[in-house]
C-alpha cells in the first residue's frame, strides 16, 4: 500500500472533502497532511495581511481561531510549515519551493514513507511535485479555482496548468471540472456524506429559534456565492418564518438584512450542524449561477438530504441526480412559493436517499485508482 504527501487546507479548521477523503484513506497507510500553504494573494488589507503573516509563521486556520483540534487517525501526521502564500514570479515560486522543501524533506524521512504519492488539492502546490520523493502525483480538483472570491485568476489558472500537465491522475468533483480537464487522466468523483451522522437524530441546539415559527435554514461560508437580493426580498416576504445563517461573515459590509426574522449564528462546528438542519423545516441553498456554481458539487447538498428535511435550492448542476427530490426556485415569487407549499404539506425525504454516497464509498473508488498509479 503506497502512502500518501497530501498538501490540503488546514486540517481540522473545516472538514472538506479532501480530509473526508484522506482520513479514510489513512486507516491503511501513513498520511503527511501539510497544512494550506495558501492559494490567495494577500491583498492590502489588514485581514488578508493577518493571513499571510500567519503562513509565514506556519500557523494553522485552527491554531489562529483557537479551536480544538480534531483528533487525525493513528497513520496521519499533520505538519504546519513556513511559505509565501501562492507566489506569482519565477523567483519568489523558487524561494517558497526550497523552503519547503528545507521544511518537509526531514518530517518525510523520520516517516519512512512507502512509494508515496503527492496529492494536492490546491494548484499552487505543483512546485512541490517530485521534491519529496513522490513517485506519482494526483490532483483533486473540487472547485474551480479560478473563479473563486479574491484569487487571482490568471495565476491560479498558470499554476493549475502546469500541476494537470504533472499529474498522473486528475479526480474531479463535477462533471463540468472533468470536462475542463478532458485532455489529462481525469475522472469525475463527486463528493461524498456523512449518512449516519447526519441522519442519526440529534437534540436540538439551544440557540436555535423557537418562537412556533417555520425555520429555513442555511450553513456554510456566508460569502459572494449566496443571492442576498433573493434571499432578502424572500426574507420581507414572509415574516412569518424564520431564517437561520450559519457561518462565517465574508463579505463587508454584509448584505443580508438585517431584521426580527433573521438570526446569524455564526460559524460552529462540523459534528454539529446536524442540532440544527435536522431540527430547521427548510434546508437552503440560495446560489447566485455563476461559474463556480456551475462547476461546484457542494458538501451540504447531500448533507442536507441525508437529514431528511427539505431542501428547497436554486437551479445548478449538481443538483441533477437528485432533482426529483429537491424544491427549486428561480425567483423570489418561486421562492416563496416553495417555502409556502412545504409550511402547509410539511414532508420528510425518503430514508437513505445519499447511502451509496458515503465517504467510505468514495475511498474505495479512490483506492483502486491510486493502486493503479
Amino acid at each position: 500500500m503506497r502512502d500518501l504527501i497530501v498538501f490540503g487546507e488546514d486540517y481540522g479548521a473545516l472538514p472538506t472533502s479532501t480530509q473526508h477523503l484522506i482520513n479514510c484513506l489513512a486507516q491503511t497507510r501513513k498520511v503527511l497532511w501539510v497544512n494550506s500553504i495558501g492559494l490567495r494573494q494577500p491583498k492590502f488589507n489588514l485581514r488578508d495581511w493577518q493571513r499571510a503573516a500567519n503562513k509565514l509563521l506556519g500557523r494553522s486556520k485552527a491554531q489562529q481561531f483557537n479551536q480544538t483540534p480534531v483528533a487525525a487517525p493513528e497513520n496521519l501526521h499533520v505538519v504546519n510549515v513556513m511559505t509565501i502564500p501562492a507566489p506569482r514570479s519565477v523567483i519568489t515560486r523558487r524561494i517558497a519551493q526550497h523552503w519547503l522543501t528545507r521544511q518537509l524533506q526531514p518530517v518525510v524521512k523520520a516517516l519512512k514513507l512507502h512509494r508515496p504519492i503527492l496529492w494536492t488539492s490546491l494548484p499552487t502546490a505543483v512546485d512541490m511535485v517530485n521534491q519529496l520523493g513522490d513517485r506519482g502525483c494526483v490532483y483533486y480538483c473540487g472547485d474551480d479555482f479560478a473563479s473563486l472570491a479574491g484569487v487571482d485568476g490568471d495565476t491560479v489558472t498558470q499554476y493549475e496548468a502546469e500541476l494537470v500537465n504533472k499529474a498522473d491522475l486528475v479526480l474531479t468533483a463535477s462533471d463540468a471540472l472533468t470536462a475542463k480537464f478532458a485532455d489529462a487522466n481525469t475522472v469525475t468523483l463527486t463528493h461524498g456524506v456523512d449518512c449516519q451522522h447526519f441522519s442519526s437524530p440529534a437534540k436540538r441546539a439551544p440557540d436555535l429559534p423557537s418562537r412556533g415559527r417555520p425555520i429555513a435554514g442555511f450553513y456554510g461560508s456566508l460569502s459572494q456565492w449566496l443571492d442576498y437580493e433573493l434571499l432578502n426580498k424572500t426574507i420581507l416576504a414572509l415574516p412569518d418564518w424564520d431564517f437561520v445563517f450559519i457561518g462565517a461573515q465574508e463579505i463587508t459590509p454584509f448584505p443580508l438584512v438585517q431584521t426580527d426574522n433573521v438570526h446569524l449564528l455564526g460559524p460552529k462546528p462540523h459534528h454539529l450542524l446536524p442540532q440544527y438542519s435536522q431540527h430547521w423545516q427548510v434546508s437552503l441553498l440560495p446560489f447566485v449561477l455563476n461559474q463556480q456554481i456551475l462547476s461546484c458539487n457542494p458538501l451540504k447538498l447531500k448533507e442536507y438530504l441525508a437529514t431528511g428535511t427539505p431542501v428547497v435550492s436554486t437551479p445548478f448542476p449538481a443538483l441533477k441526480p437528485y432533482q426529483q427530490h429537491i424544491h427549486t426556485a428561480a425567483n423570489v415569487e418561486q421562492m416563496v412559493a416553495c417555502l409556502q407549499s412545504i409550511k402547509n404539506q410539511p414532508t420528510r425525504l425518503p430514508k437513505g436517499l445519499v447511502e451509496q454516497e458515503s465517504w467510505q464509498h468514495k475511498a474505495q473508488q479512490v483506492e483502486l485508482l491510486l493502486e493503479a498509479l
